[in-house]
């Protein structure tokens, strides 16, 4: 497997679109790395440029330390899996997997020993003499992947692979793809916008939109310490909630205040808040769903509005609003609560975050 190094790479179009913008990123050798952000963030641009099917318009791309910018995409030794699955559909299973050693002239044994050992690792043995047309969405998927793994390339590049399966498909594929990475000790570059995905699968995320680098961290990393306001709101299923609040001194201690609730902030936050000179300013408090809970202290107590209850057996999602702002809660099954009342929940002040109004930066980034 390799190494990868990106440095400064910029992608400019013919019609003067900047897709991506200096973008500066050391790839580990077996890394299972992440490329994660919105549409038309640079994600897609960035995995096509490391393979040669997009020209890089400036900085450099190293891979194992030899410079590959002007390298053909055949010659970089890198494999593609893309969104769609890209099968003959005359050839059998074994057929479209042994294809690219074949048109390499490879030696028929070794072709043979390859085919089976990938078909071996994904568990499609038992689908070798099939044709595409007889195989389901996952395991034409599976085909996909295995036709990349028996090149032996230096480093995987997937884009969005799992993208046209559906919800229990993707799991299934996601837990194959962990095992793979796992087994073949495989450098893999992975575009997705779907951070369940990029959570399950990476190893480490990068986090993407409008063509830069947000943060690059280990998945827990970014969730708990998100840089910014995007990254904390992208990260995260149902994803953050953000209320506007005013940074007040109440009672000797520093509280935030909103819509008639008070919550009072631990020492780290007090001082952080301080230090930044945000009394008497007006922040965004972010707190995830899950930490939200059915009971706690008065401090920690606020008034939500239910307006959509969501059972989902093993928990219930609550959707409506403390005051003007929307606001989930993810909570016990049984957690009494009726749609158009007032329930009363209690935030975890040991997990919030907080944002500048104007930069949208994390005050409490560690």
């Amino acid at each position: 497997m390799a190494s990868l190094s990106l440095v400064n790479v910029c992608k400019t179009f013919k019609n003067g679109q900047v897709a991506v913008k200096n973008f500066n990123l050391d790839i580990r050798d077996q890394e299972f790395l992440i490329l994660v952000g919105p549409s038309g963030c640079g994600k897609s641009t960035t995995l096509r440029m490391i393979a040669g099917l997009e020209e890089i318009s400036s900085g450099e791309l190293w891979v194992d330390g030899e410079l590959m910018n002007l390298t053909v995409p055949q010659k970089r030794d890198l494999s593609m899996v893309f969104q769609s699955y890209a099968l003959y559909p005359h050839m059998t299973v074994y057929e479209n997997m042994a294809f690219s050693l074949r048109v390499r002239n490879a030696v028929k044994t070794d072709i043979d020993q390859r085919v089976r050992k990938a078909a071996d690792v994904l568990c499609i043995s038992h689908l070798l003499d099939r044709k595409p047309h007889a195989l389901s969405g996952g395991q034409k998927q599976r085909v996909a992947i295995g036709s990349a793994i028996v090149r032996e390339p230096k480093a995987f590049l997937m884009d969005e692979p799992l993208s046209n399966l559906d919800a229990k498909l993707r799991t299934q594929m996601r837990v194959e793809l962990s095992k793979i990475h796992r087994e073949l000790g495989a450098t893999i570059i992975y575009v997705t916008h779907d951070q369940v995905e990029a959570m399950t699968l990476g190893t480490r995320i990068v986090v993407m939109n409008s063509g830069v680098i947000l943060q690059a961290a280990e998945p827990n990393v970014l969730y708990t310490n998100p840089i910014n306001k995007f990254v904390a709101g992208f990260i995260g299923s149902p994803s953050m909630n953000f209320i506007p609040v005013w940074v007040e001194r109440r009672e000797e201690r520093i509280c935030v205040e909103f819509s008639k609730n008070r919550l009072f902030v631990n020492e780290e936050c007090a001082k952080r808040l301080m230090d930044g000179d945000y009394l008497g300013r007006r922040v965004y408090l972010g707190i995830r769903p899950e930490d939200l809970h059915e009971t706690g202290s008065k401090d920690q107590e606020l008034k939500l509005s239910v307006e959509i209850k969501e059972v989902l057996g093993s928990e219930i999602l609550l959707h409506g609003k403390i005051g003007r702002s929307p606001v989930c809660a993810r909570l016990k099954p049984d957690f009494p609560s009726v749609v158009g009342k007032e329930v009363s929940i209690f935030a975890d002040m040991s997990r919030i975050l907080l944002f500048d109004m104007e930069t949208e930066e994390n005050i409490l980034y560690r």
